[in-house]
């Protein structure tokens, strides 16, 4: 389980296509502080480390994973958001997030903001629960937000400039595609609401 509240960002300095799969090896200020089968999330989607060296880790994304997620169109040179497991005593300082990426985005406007920025995101609806609330959460690339101006098929999050320096909305522009993960609450919801409704 995860928070949303990133702790570094990693760049892409290898990859490698396996059959279907793909080899991400990120380098990353932590490296010699992870452990082989150690779970991570790359930017909103948790990938199992399988490999460490010296300032670089290993970690494998499988065809369901790239399908979902922005993870297959990643190249050499990019950013990744990164957030390890939370521990047990930890604050949730963020929400609950999975790392387990319901489906992709697009930024569709960015505005500057008296020193922080708005972010407009338009997405297509996939199921029961995959939409977002006004004043609710929303992880975007693994980012813990409030959502504001709420829409079926698109909301809009503030970025203040910590944010904007620390995670990798410093590259996000329109025509970027970012992992949304809804809340898991609405989730649960949204399904417990269905299966009463076909009873």
């Amino acid at each position: 389980m995860f928070s949303g509240i990133v702790e570094r960002m990693a760049e892409v300095v290898d990859i490698r296509t396996d059959r279907l799969n793909k080899d991400f090896v990120l380098r990353a200020e932590f490296a010699q502080e992870l452990e082989i089968d150690q779970s991570i999330a790359h930017n909103g989607v948790c990938l199992t480390v399988v490999d460490i060296s010296g300032d670089t880790y290993t970690v494998t994304a499988m065809k369901e994973t790239l399908d979902r997620s922005n993870l297959g169109m990643l190249r050499v040179g990019d950013l990744v958001n990164l957030e390890r497991s939370m521990k047990p005593d930890a604050l949730l300082d963020g929400h609950i997030v999975q790392g387990h990426v319901d489906q992709t985005a697009r930024c569709t406007a960015k505005e500057e903001a008296g020193g922080s920025w708005y972010f407009t995101f338009g997405y297509q609806p996939q199921g029961e629960g995959l939409c977002t609330v006004e004043k609710g959460s929303v992880a975007v690339n693994g980012v813990s937000l409030t959502v504001c101006n709420s829409k079926p098929d698109s909301f809009r999050v503030a970025i203040i400039p910590y944010t904007m320096e620390h995670t990798n909305f410093c590259r996000i522009d329109v025509g970027s595609v970012v992992n949304l993960e809804f809340d898991i609450v609405g989730k649960y919801i949204a399904r417990l609401m269905q299966q009463y409704n076909t009873k």
